[in-house]
């Protein structure tokens, strides 16, 4: 059985403090891109929301010209029925025909002006429609450009910073390796508490260089001593004295 090599308290913290270092590196390079990724992604979304309501819009207009459709068609056909009676009337024998005509004629004049009536409000809600749909058509327009704009600050700065960040990237997953894995998930834990994703911060002028609590020379001297991995007992980040910080340089 192969042996295992035991790292003393002062290789792991060394170990951890370079890992720290690597991903404070990295965090940098995530803040040149600021919020951009998170606004190209939120931009990307809302264009394909106006897309689909610009698709929705049009549609319904659609829907609407083939009910404009429906409603021409009934008056052309009410017409026809009404030259037919019209015609058929001149040739009546008795009151009960004519009436009967009479009625129809009626019915098939309520007929094209309820169709008139549909027709209209329906071409005052395309009227509607269309100034949405221009609405939307602008919407889409200015939110290309701004997409178009930021993702070109994104792209510029992921240009720049594309080499480091890989080589950073490479050795983090490298310094990971050298780290005790109950400390790292140690690590983990404290880095998603704070927004500057400091989890083993040194001491400076007798504070934590995390939350600048104040350390007392007792704890000051068992942390230079590196026997055991101590932690702030304000913040809970790892503590490393000034010495090791200056020691482990990238």
């Amino acid at each position: 059985m192969a042996n295992v090599k035991e790292y003393s308290v002062e290789e792991k913290l060394s170990a951890l403090l370079n890992l720290q270092k690597i991903e404070s590196k990295l965090d940098e390079i995530q803040i040149l891109k600021g919020e951009l990724p998170i606004e190209v992604s939120d931009l990307e979304d809302e264009i394909q929301g106006l897309h689909a309501r610009e698709t929705r819009i049009e549609e319904e207009v659609n829907g609407i010209n083939e009910f404009i459709e429906q409603k021409k068609n009934i008056i052309k056909d009410s017409g026809e029925l009404i030259k037919k009676y019209e015609k058929q009337s001149e040739n009546v024998k008795n009151n009960r025909e004519f009436e009967a005509i009479n009625k129809e004629i009626e019915m098939q004049t309520l007929e094209m002006k309820l169709a008139e009536k549909h027709i209209k409000d329906a071409s005052e809600e395309i009227s509607d429609k269309a100034r949405l749909l221009e609405s939307a058509k602008k919407n889409i327009a200015t939110k290309e450009g701004n997409l178009k704009h930021k993702k070109g600050e994104l792209e510029k700065i992921i240009s720049e910073t594309e080499k480091e960040e890989n080589e950073f990237r490479k050795l983090s997953a490298e310094a990971r390796e050298k780290v005790d894995p109950r400390l790292l998930t140690s690590f983990e834990r404290i880095r998603k508490n704070y927004r500057n994703g400091l989890a083993v911060v040194s001491i400076v002028r007798d504070a934590c260089g995390g939350c600048f609590n104040a350390i007392p020379p007792q704890r000051q001297s068992e942390i230079r001593q590196r026997k055991k991995i101590l932690v702030c007992e304000n913040c809970g980040r790892i503590l490393v004295d000034d010495d090791l910080d200056a020691q482990v340089n990238l």
